[in-house]
Formats: C-alpha cells, structure tokens, sequence
C-alpha cells in the first residue's frame, strides 16, 4: 500500500506531541531493539541537546543517517518509536525532524512548528506558570485558555528596547529551521546528497542576521552593534527568563562582567588560536589540508570553503589545524557561569539554535564571525563595469505602491500560540499564549525599464533595502552601507523591447515564508502537497521583512538592480516544479543554488567610490523610501 502525503502526515505528528515527557504506551512494533540504535543514549535524558557541541552532533549525527537509512516509510516509524524513550529529547526531535527532510518519502510532510513541540524554548517561564494557573482553575471548560506573554525585563537595559526582535517567535524558530535544512554533520557520500554551496550560505544567511539586526538598532534610535573582538573582554548580562521542560531547570542569567572561561573540551586559547590560523590562511590567500597541500581561496570557492571551516562543519577541510570556532564559540559562550559543571547548570541561550538569537551576544558574536568573512571579501578585486552592468537595460523608474507611495508602515500585531500539543492538559478546549510582534502592511514594487536592445532579455531582479543615516544623522558612505543592505527578493522577469512595468508583491518575496502550519492546520491537511519540500518552510518570517522604522518615517535606500539571466542562471533550474519559497537564504531542494553570483552580488565586496549615487549604473536605481512605525496594536486571526 502506497500512503498519501496526507496519511503520512497524520503518523508523522505523534512523534513530535509531549516530547518533553516519556510515552504512556510504548509505541514499538517490534518488542526487541534494532541493533542499527546500538551506541546510542550517550547524551543522558534531561540533558539540554546543543546543535553546537561536537559530541552531541556526533551522536545525533548518527541517529539520523540511520533514520534517513532506514528502507522503508514503515520502518523509519518503528525506529523512531524505538528510540523515543531512550535517546535525549532534544537530540530526538532534531534527528527525527532532519530525517523527515531528507527522506524521499516524507515528501510533501510538513514538520510541525518547533514552537509548538517546545513552546519552552520561546515562552518565557512566567507565562507558561500563568498558562498552567489558568488551566488549574478551569480544568474541565471547552472553551479556549489564552494567557498574555510576560516580558523579560525594562528600560533600565538600553538592550530591552530590542527584546521584541530578538525574542520573536518566527525569527527563532527560522534559525533552527535552517540549521535543520544545512547540518553542519552533513555528509555527502553517506547520505548521497550534496547541499551546495552550504558554507557561502552560512556566511550569508547569518550577515543577513546581522545587517537586519543592524538596521532594527538604528529603527530604534540606538548605535550599530560593537562587534566580539577580545577573548577577555567583559560581556554584557542576559537573562531570558525561559526554564526547560525536560529537565525544569532554568537556562541562565548571565550579569554584567562575566567572562569566557575554559571548558574541558575546549580553552579560550584554542578559540584565540583558531582565529589567528583562519585570518593568516585569508591574507595568505590559501588554506592548508590535512596532507599539507596548498588549497586557493579563489573568488569562486574560496567563501564556501571558508564557510564550511569557520561554521565548522563536516565539509571543514583541516578542521584539526582550524578548529571549530563558531560552534565552540557559542558553547563557551552559553557555559559562562558553570564552565565546568560543579553547580549542574544549564547551559544558556547560546547552546540552542531554537533560542540563541534572543542573547544580545549572538549577534556580536556573529558581527566578530562575519568580520573574518568580511576580510576575505575584502582580498577580491572590487566589481568593474563589466561586472555590473546590463547593456541595453535601463531602469527609469521604481516605486514602492502602499497605503502611501515610497512609505512603508509598520506596526504591532497579536498572535497566538497553542501549548496543547507539548503538554497534556487533557482538556477539550485549547490553552494558548497570546503575544504581540512586529508586522506591516503588504506593498508592492512598480519597476519601469526601457529595453533599448531589439531583443527579448531574460532578467534577474535584484531588490535591497539599507537606511539612509547612521545613528549619528550621518549619511553612510559605501562601505557602511553595504554591509547593512539586506536582500528583500530577487526574481526573474522577461525584458522585452522597449517600455516594461514590473510588478512584484511583498508576499512573494524570495526571502520569506508567510507562517508555519500548525500541529493543528497540519492534522486537517491543510497545505498538504506532494512536490513541498523542506526547503519550503525554511525562511525568514514574513513579518520580519521590513525594519520597524521610526514615528517620524525612517529614511531608507530601496536599491533595485536588474543583471542578466542568462549569466546568472545555473543549469535548468526554475523549470522543474520543485518548491523553491525562500532561496535566497534556503536554497533549492537536490538542485544547485540558483544564482550563479555570489551571495549578495552586488554588496559583498568593497565598493571603492564614496557615495552610492556615483556608482549607480542604468541598470540599477536607488530610490529614497520611509519607513514608518505606528504603535497600535493589530490582531492577527490564525
């Protein structure tokens, strides 16, 4: 028998509800366990899983190659059943839910949110205590609970006015979503898949966080953020206010003046030495493999190998010689107040992708990361004309069509989140958490180009966003600038000759996805499709498209750049029915990137004119938006 999209999904869910407790009823079919799970359960249950510590990888590693192994729909089940009880709760879910996006069957099977599976890791505790009190009191009723989110701290912390972008629900959750589509254990020749250019798009997708990031703080009246320099520098505190389910432990509050300590699997030293190997292997121009050999840090291949050795993954080409210092980063990082366990502490928010973006650090951890990325882009020849322009194309016109032309607004807008499926209330009703995050209205683009060619030419649209001012009023110059232009959609359009309109809505942006089906939209079939992919559902949140801005209207560069498709495109892709949602920062499911420039062409390298308005060619236009913040807040009906 040949299960639909739609049976699969059904025997798909159960393996994610309560995860945080044991199962009532055994689910194994088979009484005996598979010898493929031996070696498994080293990570102890109750543990907190971190996607960035090498051991726990390892061994979540070797789970899910065996999941993703497994021959048949059936059997991957009865394997996942096995090793529920067993095997760490974190580790599980990640493992089962890599598995599903992998596995050829689960085609068309949409994981649950990880919102809904560990509403712990985005909740903070207060609130999940107000949802139990609430429940407690009206056990027995239909009718649904809603409890308000609790905020996690005030104004004293210049920090806090950013809480509701670093603490958003959709922003976390892409961040484990896309660490779910890219493993850094992913092995090719094992599973027989090659992810391309998986280490330009970590560097890529995480400067894209930082820039965002960046243009968040400047919304908000605050400096640009002080990158992580130095190894003994005190760090600024943190407390996230979330406690774990699996264990009910807190995750720590760091105070003011903590610093990195050693741990026993890795010394501050090692992270310093790491760092000093990586940046003589950029200025070098060449990095070392295990065998000695000389490997060129081109402009073709040089970003993706240095990706993958910076992240580092498994695609890491002498990870012996260049460590790891991403990942050890943030597990150094998360370990501050207990290095070396004597108190049984949790680790903090940095050892979790599903809630490391909450902790101011993460971001100047990633500002030091992408610096070293920055310094390799840095060694390339900047763009010539021949690089950048579209002979015979010519843009005349852009505008943004909204409630007001050139003006985006923006504003806050009220969600909710259903707790009932990670934990047993066994009540008809549901009980959910209210809470409020960014949003704004839907808009469109109007691009006018003259073709002045006699021919029809395939285009790339090309579309970013970066604010006008520094945070001292300051115009900024070429080299700020584009370190803070953050992709808002590329597209491919048909040029034909003479005058052409381009319309491209804000919904359809390569950037985004719009939201996440939930456990229950899933359970009804919603969204089933057989061609869907994972690819499909790792994005950056629609909400977040656009920065927040200010009261007064936020001056912005909509820079709108039209390159040449057939240069630009890589083999045949666009013209199979693949899901390819989000590609600018996910990619396209078992095909190669489909864009042949680098990640952030034209932004990525050093601009050498000052202003961008003297470097603008015909082919590109630089039109001046606002961005306006109104505080009311809107409800969003799921």
């Amino acid at each position: 028998m040949v299960l639909g999209a739609l049976e699969k999904q059904l025997r798909v869910l159960p393996l994610f509800e309560y995860a945080s407790i044991p199962t009532k009823e055994k689910f194994a079919l088979k009484a005996h366990r598979d010898p493929k799970l031996q070696g498994l359960g080293v990570l102890g249950r109750g543990q907190l899983f971190s996607l960035f510590h090498a051991e726990h990888l390892a061994e979540a590693t070797k789970l899910y190659e065996v999941l993703i192994g497994a021959k048949t729909f059936e059997e991957f089940l009865d394997l996942c059943h096995q090793v529920r009880d067993f095997v760490n709760e974190g580790l599980y879910v990640y493992a089962v839910s890599v598995a599903i996006l992998h596995r050829p069957d689960c085609k068309g099977v949409s994981l649950p949110p990880i919102q809904e599976i560990f509403p712990d890791k985005f909740v903070t505790v207060q609130t999940l205590y107000d949802a139990f009190k609430e429940f407690w009191q009206n056990p027995h009723k239909e009718e649904d609970v809603i409890v308000d989110m609790q905020t996690t701290g005030n104004i004293l912390d210049p920090e806090y006015n950013l809480a509701y972008y670093r603490e958003d629900i959709g922003i976390n959750a892409h961040h484990w979503h896309w660490h779910l589509v890219y493993p850094a254990t992913w092995r090719p020749e094992v599973i027989g898949k090659v992810k391309d250019r998986k280490g330009e798009l970590f560097y890529y997708m995480h400067q894209q966080m930082c820039a965002r990031y960046d243009c968040e703080r400047l919304s908000n009246g605050m400096p640009r953020m002080e990158p992580f320099h130095n190894f003994h520098e005190p760090l600024e505190g943190y407390s996230s206010h979330l406690s774990s389910s699996i264990n009910g432990l807190p995750y720590p509050s760091r105070p003011d003046g903590m610093t990195l300590q050693d741990l026993k699997e890795v010394s501050v030293q090692d992270l310093e030495r790491w760092r000093d190997r990586i940046s003589d292997a950029i200025h070098i121009g060449h990095v070392e493999d295990e065998n000695g050999s000389h490997v060129p840090l081109d402009d073709t291949r040089g970003i993706d190998i240095l990706g993958a050795m910076v992240e580092a993954s498994y695609e890491s080409i002498n990870q012996a010689f260049y460590g790891s210092i991403h990942n050890w980063g943030h597990v150094i990082s998360a370990r501050v107040l207990d290095p070396d366990g004597r108190y049984h502490l949790n680790p903090g928010v940095m050892s979790d992708t599903a809630t490391s973006l909450r902790d101011p650090i993460f971001y100047r951890w990633h500002r030091f990361i992408d610096n070293m990325f920055q310094d390799y882009k840095e060694t390339l020849p900047h763009y010539n004309h021949s690089d950048l322009e579209f002979p015979g194309i010519e843009i005349t016109k852009v505008l943004l069509n909204a409630e007001h032309t050139n003006n985006i607004n923006t504003f806050k807008e009220f969600s909710v989140l259903d707790l009932s499926h990670a934990y047993e209330f066994g009540r008809d009703g549901a009980v959910k958490v209210r809470f409020s995050h960014l949003n704004h209205e839907d808009f469109h683009y109007k691009i006018q180009v003259e073709n002045h060619t006699s021919k029809t030419k395939p285009a790339t649209v090309r579309i970013f966003m970066a604010p006008k001012y520094d945070e001292l009023g300051n115009e900024l110059d070429t080299k700020n600038l584009r370190r803070l232009m953050i992709e808002m959609d590329k597209f491919h359009a048909e040029i034909h000759p003479g005058h052409n309109t381009i319309v491209r809505h804000s919904k359809d942006s390569s950037v985004t996805i719009s939201s996440a089906r939930s456990f229950g939209q899933l359970a009804h079939g919603e969204g089933i499709n057989e061609h869907a992919n994972e690819y499909c559902s790792c994005g950056w949140p629609d909400h977040l498209l656009v920065p927040r801005g200010d009261e007064k209207g936020m001056p912005f560069h909509l820079f709108v750049m039209l390159t040449d498709w057939l240069h630009d495109q890589v083999g045949d892709h666009g013209k199979t029915g693949m899901c390819t949602d989000a590609v600018s920062y996910c990619g396209a499911k078992d095909q190669l990137y489909p864009d042949r420039r680098p990640m952030g062409f034209p932004f990525d390298r050093h601009i050498e004119l000052e202003h961008l308005k003297d470097w603008v060619l015909p082919n590109m236009k630089d039109t001046l938006i606002t961005v306006t913040h109104h505080e009311e807040v809107h409800n969003h009906n799921h």
